[in-house]
């Protein structure tokens, strides 16, 4: 990719391998701890980000964050000042954060579908009174099943695919061969590597995957920039591997079949169709996704388009303003549990 895409300018592949070796060498830090964990369901852990010492109910209504099953859960707490959950928290919430887990080669056969009725919804059933659900890109495809199936109290979607014919067919087709290639030794391993994953997206925008390398290269190292830059990367760079059945289904069904967009999945009995919703809910669509087109949106009544991209509405400059705000102002009009 990188011969590709400097193919005509040898000073430039020199300024993105700089920037890689910079990348490589930063200084990390000690790593933070993950918050508690307050329930469990198999590899599946609820954390907990509500008021510390105040009983298991402090800290106001529910909220459970659910991220993709790619990348690590710690997008949504990247650094102290950089957390939509410690925000959260901050106004008035009870936030929990979803960590998936890492499966082992037994799990081969747990699809995405498993993964909510399996995990999520028995998750969900340990909470006293329906919580909130938010779910960012993948998890808000998988939210949106779990509001379909189980009593939630609203439903937030953030960069959710739902209508994966809305990814172009040039996007689509790419990942496809990249499934065609990994797939054998995919399903020798009982698991999808996240290296697999990763360079699909590589492939979605490599001219904005070398362009980043090239602007670190020219970053103070000890500034704030460099170091959003590295933990973000290290996010990125991050995440277990999928059980096999859920990379089959999600790169064959919902990627190349449309299943979500064409009414055809199926969860708990019921099949997902978000005109079957029963409680509020919102779509917060980023109109500049590379990852997540804004065409593959759900496109929910209540949709709220957003500038910032698919990582930068979450913990960009402007994601305060352009994201978190409304969410919680969104929440707190929610009405009040029975």
């Amino acid at each position: 990719m990188l011969r590709s895409e400097t193919a005509t300018s040898p000073e430039r592949r020199e300024q993105a391998l700089t920037g890689l070796r910079a990348y490589q060498a930063a200084e990390r830090g000690k790593r933070r701890k993950a918050a508690p964990m307050r329930y469990r369901k198999g590899r599946a852990r609820l954390r907990d980000y509500g008021p510390k010492g105040q009983g298991r109910e402090a800290g106001g209504r529910p909220v459970v964050v659910i991220p993709s099953l790619i990348n690590p859960p710690f997008i949504l707490d990247l650094a102290p000042d950089i957390s939509l959950l410690r925000w959260l928290a901050a106004q008035g919430f009870h936030p929990y954060l979803l960590d998936w887990g890492s499966p082992g080669p037994e799990a081969r056969d747990m699809n995405v579908t498993a993964h909510v009725e399996q995990l999520l919804l028995p998750l969900i059933a340990k909470f006293a009174e329906p919580p909130v659900l938010i779910g960012y890109c993948l998890g808000g495809t998988m939210a949106l099943a779990a509001a379909c199936a189980a009593p939630v109290a609203g439903l937030a979607l953030i960069a959710a695919p739902w209508r994966f014919d809305g990814f172009s067919g040039r996007a689509r087709a790419d990942i496809a061969e990249l499934w065609r290639a990994a797939r054998p030794t995919c399903d020798a391993m009982g698991l999808v590597p996240m290296e697999v994953l990763q360079a699909g997206f590589w492939r979605l925008d490599p001219a904005r995957t070398i362009a980043k390398y090239e602007a670190f290269a020219a970053m103070d190292p000890d500034s704030a920039g460099a170091r959003t830059f590295v933990a973000m990367e290290d996010w990125a760079n991050a995440g277990a591997p999928l059980p096999f059945a859920a990379g089959e289904q999600m790169f064959d069904q919902f990627i190349g079949g449309n299943m979500t967009g064409r009414g055809e999945w199926h969860v708990g009995g019921l099949t997902v169709d978000p005109a079957s919703l029963t409680c509020p809910a919102i779509d917060f669509v980023s109109l500049s996704d590379r990852i997540v087109p804004a065409a593959s949106a759900a496109d929910l009544p209540d949709r709220r388009d957003l500038g910032a991209g698919h990582v930068g509405m979450i913990v960009g400059r402007g994601a305060r303003m352009q994201l978190w705000e409304p969410l919680a102002d969104w929440i707190t009009a929610l009405p009040a549990p029975r």
